[in-house]
């Protein structure tokens, strides 16, 4: 019979990963909720009598020619802000793989397979309905993406925070899904090839990778030789947010001595906000404006297309994330963490349900020669992204308290030395600091009892 395994499964984080894990969680909250904002203001001003002048914005081309670069706004906002995104995303995943929680295989193992049985899911139930309903496969890969930002909106609208574990499950699998999803991309979704400049923008990564190796500073260099591979990365026929990938794969995310903080993060620290603030959200601004009226809702719930996209978020993400969850727990012996249920993870599948930005890109790239058909499209991935915010709303929600005490336990400092008593238990200079103040709290009491006492002596005395 095996030896018992004492692995834990949504056990309890390193200090420096639920520091790194807060902070960055942190700004795509604020991030989400700007993304959330900017989705319903392009919802709003294309359902009004203004629709013609959202239209005309995002058509408007600008850039030069010349270059291969007279884009509508809507295409710099897919093409170029969304690089922004996978820049982090590409620097968030060399983290993760030199320093998180994929560097170890054996911890890794659990959420990548839940991950990717969460892309293949919704897939399956796209490819599913689809070929029952004689529907186009060419959308298979709209409900694979999760949006982390989004979700976190989701969380900071209903008052809803999870506990560390929960937040860090979740921020690996979106991290994983970004990989699968930029391999999408890449392979599936690559027009014919300009070697000259495929070339030209692999030479530019070498360049980039160099000047990273002679540790050269200065915004200034890297800056417009981004510009530069980026932009031959856009005319080689490759999808161009791929540059940015690249490059924040390159950069380098562990310390050396004398370093509080890896390039990688420090640069992440910076580029973050511009992603998660104002490259996102103006994404959203200009591709999620479609039409919501009633025959566009009907339509979307019995079209095969459409109706495998919303399938696919809202139950093939969770069931995909959940099976994939408990089969990997399951045959690697992983305990799950006993002040967690499987209940959670249900609910935490539910809410990677939600598939907005990426989803949205991947929609726009799909049916690229549809106009119609990609505005649907991108109306079934705010619907079916909708569903499954609500319907891990609700889960949540029924176990809000229960996170609320997990998180107060995660957070209590009673010695007030800036670490949590959680992650001092085995360090026997806490104990003695909390002793002390034990001990002086106990004196105080002491002395309370006996002022108390000579008090009540008083009043009892005759006068």
């Amino acid at each position: 019979m095996s030896a018992p395994t004492d692995r834990k499964f949504l056990g309890r984080l390193s200090l420096p990963e639920r520091r790194y894990l807060a902070d960055a969680l942190r700004t795509e909250t604020v991030g989400g909720v700007l993304l959330l904002l900017a989705a319903v203001a392009a919802l709003v001003w294309a359902n009004t009598p203004a629709a013609d002048s959202y239209k005309a914005v995002q058509n408007f081309h600008i850039g030069p020619a010349a270059l291969g670069l007279d884009l509508s706004i809507q295409h710099w906002a897919a093409d170029g802000l969304l690089a922004i995104f996978f820049f982090v995303a590409g620097i968030e995943l060399k983290r993760e793989l030199v320093a998180g929680e994929l560097r170890d295989p054996k911890a890794a193992a659990l959420p990548v397979i839940a991950a990717i049985c969460g892309m293949a899911a919704p897939a399956l139930v796209y490819a599913l309905v689809n070929t029952l309903g004689n529907g186009s496969m060419d959308g298979w890969a709209v409900p694979t993406a999760t949006d982390i930002a989004f979700a976190l909106a989701v969380l900071a609208v209903i008052g809803t925070s999870l506990p560390s574990a929960l937040r860090a499950f979740l921020l690996t699998l979106a991290v994983v899904d970004d990989l699968f999803a930029i391999l999408i991309i890449a392979i599936f979704f690559t027009s014919d090839l300009n070697f000259a400049a495929l070339g030209g923008a692999i030479a530019g990564l070498v360049v980039f990778w160099l000047l990273l190796r002679k540790n050269v500073r200065g915004w200034y260099v890297y800056v417009p030789l981004a510009l530069v591979i980026w932009a031959l990365m856009y005319n080689s026929g490759v999808h161009a947010t791929i540059a940015g990938v690249a490059m924040g794969l390159m950069l380098r995310c562990t310390t050396r001595e004398g370093e509080k903080h890896s390039p990688g993060e420090h640069i992440e620290h910076l580029v973050r906000p511009l992603s998660a603030g104002l490259a996102v959200p103006l994404f959203a601004l200009f591709s999620a404006g479609v039409s919501v009226s009633g025959g566009a809702i009907r339509d979307v719930f019995t079209q095969p297309v459409t109706l495998g996209v919303v399938l696919g978020l809202v139950v093939g993400k969770a069931i995909g994330i959940f099976g994939g969850t408990w089969l990997a727990a399951r045959f690697t012996r992983a305990e799950l963490n006993p002040d967690l249920n499987w209940p959670d993870v249900f609910a935490v599948a539910s809410l990677a349900g939600i598939g907005f930005t990426v989803s949205l890109l991947i929609g726009e790239l799909a049916f690229a020669g549809d106009a119609a058909l990609t505005g649907e499209v991108k109306a079934a991935v705010l619907i079916g992204s909708l569903i499954a915010a609500v319907l891990a709303s609700v889960l949540l929600k029924l176990r809000v308290r229960k996170y609320q005490s997990l998180i107060a336990d995660e957070e209590r400092d009673d010695d007030q030395d800036g670490i949590p008593d959680i992650y001092e238990q085995d360090n026997p200079a806490y104990h003695v600091r909390m002793a002390e103040i034990y001990e002086k709290k106990a004196a105080e009491h002491r002395e309370r009892a006996r002022a108390a006492g000579a008090s009540r002596d008083d009043a009892d005395r005759p006068a």
